[in-house]
């Protein structure tokens, strides 16, 4: 599908069709969204491959296409910096020009930064570590094919083994020199919730200097901009990606000298469950001992630290702010942190449930569904329509109910499975929803919108 310059509008598909019509629906939109071996986000908004975007899209190819699967996190991990970090945007040079922008030229990584690859052009930062997740479920689905499927599943293993320990081991030491056991996130753009309220108290402390002239294409692939982050956030945005560049990438130099430093609890959660997932894949392909305990003890130590940043009056677990030492107190569906960790206790998981039932998020009685809004709908930065500020995203939807059914609560992950699928399949695969009126809002056809549809439809009673 080719990029154009005109909105794009997230139509409602004809008729309502029933959940039975999802899963071919859903493995139509990212066929449509392939580009040679790995997937766009999206029709147009999206030209480029996403880190965390990716992940997902391999965890739903692996129900319909194992090699498509694999082949998505191969051409990703290609782009592999030499530090171990997955970068989150690796450029498509075949893109149409003008689809997007920061383009390869602004981030400049591989004229910066001697640890970036040479080959593809690729963002200086870094998104959530789904991968291993993906990963596993890869190998999960391989057990139903015949012997020679095994043994391909078995080799993908094998060769990435090494390539997610070192994205882990990265996260882990060059992310958190504190060995806080919560990684330190320093853009927005790393959290995948660009725009969230979480970010408002670091980001209004910076101050601006000249930013290089820009046009933003993201708008131009949208029926209505306010649904996208404010200009003003984007001047923030692009202030914090020069003062990246002018440290050159350097983790060391950052940390002395940026001015968004912030633990992201949401990040640091994933980071929990992906190293159980790499513990599973190491057992399989035989990691050295060693390294499995090393993987253990980041698995308690981000545990410790999420259980640090609890907040008994939120019943949330909140951000930190690395350079105030301030904790950011925002109800956001990344407070849900500890259960997306797994590892809880009776006394926190029932704290989390209750936040979950509560009218902060599902249980709010003027929902269109009973579907968590990104952020608390009583929160003074809660905008509906406002990309991460309000609306729900069936991703986040999706690590809520595989967290749900970690925990033992298959009653709540099946109605929040239920719902989703339900919204998916009334108002197709939207970036995000409308809370209150469930309209389909952002990019239409977003591709981890139908992969995480197609885990959902395939993964009914078992994370």
């Amino acid at each position: 599908m080719q990029e154009e310059e005109v909105p794009q509008t997230v139509s409602k598909p004809p008729g309502r069709p029933g959940f039975h019509d999802v899963n071919p629906q859903a493995a139509g939109v990212l066929q449509r969204n392939g580009v040679k071996s790995w997937t766009k986000p999206a029709p147009s908004l999206y030209p480029h491959q996403w880190s965390w975007d990716s992940a997902f899209i391999a965890l739903g190819l692996a129900h319909v296409d194992n090699r498509r699967a694999t082949g998505e996190l191969e051409a990703l991990f290609s782009a592999q910096w030499k530090t171990g970090k997955v970068p989150h945007i690796v450029f498509d040079p075949e893109a149409p020009p003008k689809s997007y922008f920061p383009d390869a030229e602004r981030w400049n990584s591989n004229g910066l930064s001697e640890h970036a690859p040479t080959g593809p052009h690729t963002s200086g930062l870094c998104q959530p570590p789904v991968h291993a997740l993906a990963v596993r479920r890869i190998w999960e689905t391989a057990q139903d094919k015949d012997e020679r499927g095994v043994e391909a599943a078995r080799e993908f293993l094998t060769g990435n083994y090494p390539r997610l320990y070192s994205w882990h081991r990265y996260l882990s030491t060059a992310r958190d020199p504190e060995r806080s056991g919560l990684v330190t996130i320093y853009h927005p753009w790393e959290s995948g919730t660009d725009n969230s309220p979480r970010w408002d108290a670091p980001l209004s402390r910076i101050a601006i200097g000249d930013i290089p002239s820009y046009t933003r294409y993201d708008v131009q692939h949208v029926a209505d901009a306010s649904h996208r982050p404010t200009d003003e956030e984007y001047d923030r945005f692009l202030w914090l990606l020069e003062m990246l560049k002018k440290a050159r990438y350097e983790e060391m130099d950052i940390y002395g000298s940026h001015p968004f430093l912030v633990k992201d609890v949401l990040f640091s959660a994933i980071l929990v469950a992906a190293n159980e997932a790499l513990l599973e894949i190491g057992a399989v392909v035989g990691a050295p001992a060693e390294e499995r305990a090393q993987v253990e003890a980041w698995i308690e130590r981000g545990r410790e630290g999420l259980e640090e940043q609890w907040d008994p009056a939120l019943n949330l677990c909140v951000d930190r702010d690395v350079l105030t030492g301030e904790s950011l107190r925002v109800r956001t569906v990344a407070g849900f942190a500890p259960l997306i960790s797994g590892g809880l206790d009776e006394r926190r998981l029932k704290d989390m449930l209750l936040t979950l039932d509560s009218e902060d998020f599902a249980g709010n009685p003027t929902l269109h569904r009973p579907l968590p809004p990104s952020t608390s709908p009583d929160e003074p930065g809660f905008h509906p329509r406002s990309y991460w500020r309000g609306p729900v995203w069936p991703v986040a939807n999706w690590l809520l109910w595989w967290s749900l059914l970690r925990a033992g609560e298959s009653e709540r992950a099946a109605s929040l499975r239920h719902h989703t699928l339900e919204e998916l399949a009334e108002s197709g695969f939207a970036e995000y929803f409308e809370p209150f009126t469930g309209e389909p809002l952002g990019s239409g056809e977003q591709s981890w919108t139908a992969a995480i549809a197609l885990d959902m439809l395939a993964t009914e009673n078992g994370p």
